[in-house]
Parts: C-alpha cells; sequence; structure tokens
C-alpha cells in the first residue's frame, strides 16, 4: 500500500464514501464464542503449529460482500496483507500500521502493511512481503511465513489474504511516510479476549446494516477489516486451544 495514496481502493468514480463516524456506533462486548487464551500459552511453537497449517474454511465474521454495490468491480481484486506476529520477551505481539490523516482514502486507519496482488507477484505471500517492506522496511530476512488465513471479503470489493509471520526482533523500520503515520504493536494476548472486542451496527443511507468489530489499545482504534481478520486469527487459536486443553 506504499508510494500512493490509491493502494487497496477503487477508482474515485467507484469507491463508497463512509457515511458514518465509525468511532461513535452502538456496540455490545463481544460474544464469549470463544475462550479467551491466557498469555502464558500463546508461545511462539503453539501459534506456529496452529497457523501453519492450511486454514480455508469459513469464519464467524461479518460478511461485508452484501455491501458492495453493482458499479463495483467484480470479480473481486485480488489483495494481500503480512499479520506480523513480533516475538518479543514479553510476549508475541501483533505490528500494525496507522495511515497518514492526509490521505484521500482511509486516512488515519489502522491496517495490517499489505496491498493489491500485482501481475509480477508469485502469490499472495510475495505481494504481502513486498507491501510490507514497502511501507515499513520490515525485511523479508525477518519474516517467517507461517500461513495463510481464509480471504477477507470487503464492502469496497476486495478479497484480502491475511499472511501469518512470525517475526524475529531487533529489526529496523523505515517508514513511508507518505502513507504511514505509525508502526505500533499490540500484545497478540489483548486480541485473544473476546472482552476486548466491540461489535457495532451502523445504519448505512440505503437502509442497510453494517456490523463491524472494533478494538482500542491505548489511543488507537482498530476496526473493519482489520479487527475482522485479527478476530479471525483468535477464533482459529481459540478452537486449537481449547480442543489441545493446554494450561
Amino acid at each position: 500500500m506504499s508510494k500512493s495514496p490509491d493502494r487497496l481502493v477503487l477508482p474515485a468514480r467507484l469507491r463508497p464514501r463512509l457515511s458514518f463516524d465509525p468511532k461513535t456506533q452502538p456496540w455490545r462486548v463481544s460474544d464469549a464464542e470463544f475462550c479467551v487464551i491466557p498469555a502464558v500459552s500463546l508461545e511462539p511453537s503453539f501459534v506456529r503449529d496452529v497457523l501453519s497449517a492450511s486454514i480455508d474454511r469459513p469464519l464467524l465474521l461479518p460478511d461485508e460482500r452484501s455491501l458492495a454495490t453493482s458499479a463495483m468491480q467484480s470479480p473481486p481484486t485480488e489483495a494481500a496483507v503480512l499479520v506480523p506476529l513480533v516475538m518479543r520477551a514479553g510476549g508475541l505481539t501483533v505490528l500494525l500500521t496507522k495511515r497518514t490523516d492526509h490521505l484521500r482514502d482511509h486516512a488515519g486507519q489502522v491496517s495490517f502493511p499489505g496491498g493489491r496482488v500485482e501481475a509480477h507477484d508469485e502469490s499472495p505471500v510475495a505481494t504481502a512481503l513486498r507491501e510490507t517492506l514497502e511501507e515499513t522496511g520490515l525485511s523479508p530476512e525477518h519474516v517467517d511465513i507461517l500461513g495463510r488465513l481464509p480471504r477477507y471479503f470487503t464492502g469496497t470489493g476486495f478479497a484480502i489474504t491475511p499472511v501469518t509471520g512470525l517475526v524475529k526482533p531487533h529489526f529496523t523500520l523505515t517508514l513511508d511516510t507518505f502513507e504511514v503515520a505509525q508502526v505500533f504493536e499490540v500484545p497478540l494476548s489483548h486480541l485473544t479476549d473476546h472482552r476486548n472486542y466491540r461489535l457495532h451496527e451502523a445504519t448505512l443511507p440505503d437502509g442497510q446494516i453494517r456490523r463491524y468489530y472494533s478494538i482500542a489499545w491505548d489511543d488507537f482504534f482498530i476496526w473493519g477489516a482489520t479487527a475482522a481478520m485479527l478476530r479471525g486469527m483468535y477464533q482459529v487459536l481459540a478452537e486449537a486451544f481449547s480442543s489441545n486443553k493446554r494450561p
């Protein structure tokens, strides 16, 4: 998504404009569909075992495809993002970016590094690594790719493949400052606790109801596709944790 404000968005004449403030919509604490995974159990070995498997089943997430209009591209535009799980001494964290406020689209929003799949990309993994390097300067040599989560379909006509990877610490970042304002990390244990997820409902101008998750961390508001993909990863980890009856 670096180098251009138009990555991962439709042409201006086709893009739906956000018609509500996502922070102010009614919400409730997410249901306890999955167990809380204790931080002590979120070891790299456990995460590697779970996320290295092929994961292609549908997950319990809001489906945004119904929000797409006939003016949007069909089939969806393929994109890929990296879900970077940083191996810190105090536990795994997830590295996220905050987009700059001056961008025409998705200004100030929190996202994974990533972007649309280009013709020269060999795979979604190649896309995710290339875009991560361009946006943040995180070199692929620091990333141990695990696997892929199910594609997430957005209301803006994209099919996003989340690529998970363990990241070795002691890396150096060089941000694309046109697009990336900040990079921050959230403890994985915060993201594997259903009490930290809010489920919002927004009524759109055409009467449709948009449901989406959000997560608060410090002063950051994580919502929409990013929160949904994090919730999906949480589901996969929680189901494995419960079936293994880990301590």
